[in-house]
């Protein structure tokens, strides 16, 4: 098998061949940290969290690199709503990022560079834009030729002509071309600001990426990934200002996640249905909510509906079911030549699923039909179960091969701590607290968070039992 991956620049998919074999150089555009991540957020996060995994099981040596945009309108915005300066803003939504990205069980990147730590490299990045030609300095700015980079435009697929047409464009006297795009912006008064040839100001946002990439990865990277939202103009002028001044390729791979939309509304702040990440994981498992996110092929639009998550609450219960009865099962497991021979069928099978996870992850990372892979291992192993005498070694295989499996995607819960007696019966009296008030929503939430750490609820005239599976 050979991994195959949709590049966006190209809009077909490519066998997947690194610069250097072995190794990925992979860079994906993180958030600007002037709040909480979002659902929104969370879904690149998950999916490129995927891709890293997946790379370094089938054996690459992957850096992964995601930045931080630390400064900003956004930040300064919040600066000046807060109190706080903006480098504390950005500090106490990094904090934040971290815990919340732990949360959802995601790999640290090998770096998470700061705007501002990476002042020196953006400076100098423009300095040379300018000296080749590229950019020019206008009213204390630092604008790029766009007419100057005959390619812009060729990843979304639109020409300047195009670009403008029918777009409302912001007159800019200072401009040479309505296209020019900022890459460094004189400082407004009492504004955060660093000295530069073009006096005291900060970059705009495109050049940080260009100057991140270089620095941590060089001139030409394996994947360069994020939102599909960042095509243009952000993901556009990175590829001009790199390529202006490197003349090579930025990126060999472009891969980009599909939109989320909040109960078939598209998420945005003025609708007031963004939901933040932590809020989520206070309802639903990590788990949960990465299998509700690969449930859909990255590339396509995905619609957050709770029911939706309470489903996948559900089958990622059913993983980890399975997972412990195996466990447990072992416990009494025989080594049996004649057992095994019998069982010769059945790890065919399970190789088969797993060959099925493989086939479908190296098919541009299709994540839903690998999950249906997983199942199938699930559904072989239970029905294995039913078998009074098992063999050690089949047990074994089916354990490692949900981890395989299922680790690459997340969705295998992680081993925990048996909940305590009182945190039990403090979920289930809320929950009867809740169908009390008629608020079925929570009570069902509360059912399958327990369900999910392996407590089975029965209600009965007499009131509410639970077991441990």
């Amino acid at each position: 098998m050979t991994l195959h991956v949709f590049n966006t620049l190209t809009r077909r998919k490519e066998k997947f061949e690194p610069l250097e074999p072995g190794k990925v150089k992979m860079y994906v555009c993180g958030p600007t940290v002037y709040d909480y991540i979002h659902i929104g957020n969370a879904r690149p996060l998950i999916f490129f969290d995927v891709v890293h995994r997946y790379l370094e099981a089938i054996g690459y040596d992957v850096t992964f690199v995601q930045n931080f945009t630390d400064v900003d309108d956004k930040l300064i915005k919040k600066s000046q709503d807060t109190g706080l300066s903006v480098p504390e803003v950005a500090d106490k939504f990094i904090a934040a990022f971290y815990e919340d990205t732990k949360g959802l069980r995601l790999k640290k990147a090998d770096h998470n560079p700061r705007v501002t730590e990476t002042m020196p490299e953006i400076i100098r990045f423009v300095e040379k834009l300018v000296e080749k030609g590229y950019a020019y300095e206008s009213g204390g700015d630092v604008f790029f030729r766009t007419p100057r980079f005959p390619e812009y435009g060729k990843l979304s697929h639109q020409n300047l002509e195009e670009l403008q047409y029918g777009k409302r464009i912001e007159v800019d006297e200072r401009k040479e071309h309505p296209q020019d795009f900022v890459l460094w912006k004189q400082a407004k008064p009492g504004e955060i600001h660093w000295t530069s040839p073009w006096g005291e100001g900060r970059p705009g946002w495109h050049i940080e990426c260009s100057a991140m990439v270089e620095k941590y990865l060089g001139e030409t990277i394996d994947i360069h990934g994020g939102g599909h939202d960042l095509q243009f103009p952000h993901h556009e002028c990175e590829i001009a200002q790199s390529e202006a001044l490197h003349g090579k390729p930025l990126a060999r791979y472009w891969m980009h996640n599909g939109y989320i939309h909040i109960n078939h509304e598209k998420m945005s702040k003025s609708l007031g249905n963004s939901i933040n990440v932590r809020d989520l994981l206070a309802k639903h498992s990590p788990e949960a909510l990465r299998f509700f996110m690969l449930s859909a092929h990255y590339r396509s639009p995905l619609n957050y509906a709770e029911e939706t998550v309470r489903q996948a609450e559900q089958g990622v219960a059913r993983i980890a079911n399975c997972v412990r009865s195996l466990e447990h099962r072992l416990k009494a497991a025989v080594t049996n030549p004649i057992i095994r021979e019998r069982d010769r069928e059945i790890v065919q099978r399970i190789e088969e699923a797993v060959g099925r996870f493989h086939e479908k992850m190296q098919d541009d990372f299709n994540t839903p039909d690998a999950v249906t892979a997983v199942f199938d291992l699930v559904a072989e192993a239970n029905a294995y179960l039913q078998h009074e005498v098992t063999d050690t070694a089949t047990l074994e295989r089916f354990l490692s091969a949900l981890r395989e499996t299922g680790d690459i995607l997340g969705i295998v819960p992680e081993q925990r701590e048996e909940m305590l007696d009182e945190d039990i019966e403090r979920l289930i009296a809320e929950r009867s607290e809740a169908r009390r008030l008629k608020n079925w929503k929570r009570a069902d939430e509360i059912r399958d968070l327990l369900l999910a750490k392996g407590i089975v609820l029965e209600d009965t005239p007499q009131g509410v039992r639970w077991r441990r599976k």
